[in-house]
C-alpha cells in the first residue's frame, strides 16, 4: 500500500516538473525574444501545444493538475491580501466599482447570450442544407 502512494506522489512530481518546465520555458521566451505576452501564457500556450502534437501525455499532468486545481484558493491568498492596501481606495470608489462590476457582467452576460444564440442559428441552416 506504501508503495503505491509512492509513486502516486511521484507521478505528481513528475507533472509538476512539467507544468513548471512550460513556465520556465515561457519565461525564458518572453525574456530573450521579448514576446509582448506573459510568461505564463506563453507557457501555457506551448503546454497547449504539446498536448495537441502529443509530445506530453495528459496522463502524465493529470494528477499534478488535478492538485493543483484543488488547492487554487491558496493561490489567491497573497492577491486578496495585497488589495488590503488599497482598501482606503475600495471604499471611496465603492458604487463606481460596484456598477463597473455589475455592467460588466452584464454585458458578458448578453455577449454570451447574443453569441450562442447566432451561432445555433448558423449551425441550424448548416443542418437543414444537407
Amino acid at each position: 500500500m506504501m508503495d503505491h502512494n509512492l509513486s502516486k506522489d511521484g507521478e505528481r512530481m513528475i507533472g509538476l516538473s512539467i507544468l513548471i518546465g512550460f513556465y520556465l520555458l515561457g519565461s525564458i521566451l518572453h525574456e530573450a525574444a521579448h514576446i509582448p505576452l506573459p510568461a505564463n501564457v506563453i507557457g501555457l500556450i506551448l503546454f497547449t501545444a504539446s498536448l495537441f502534437l502529443k509530445l506530453v501525455k495528459l496522463e502524465w499532468v493529470e494528477d499534478a493538475g488535478q492538485f493543483l486545481i484543488k488547492h487554487m484558493l491558496l493561490f489567491f491568498i497573497p492577491f486578496v491580501v495585497g488589495t488590503m492596501v488599497f482598501f482606503h481606495y475600495i471604499g471611496v470608489y465603492a458604487v463606481q466599482l460596484l456598477v463597473s462590476l455589475f455592467a460588466s457582467t452584464a454585458g458578458v452576460l448578453l455577449v454570451t447570450g447574443w453569441s450562442v444564440k447566432l451561432w445555433k442559428r448558423k449551425g441550424g441552416e448548416q443542418h437543414e442544407s444537407r
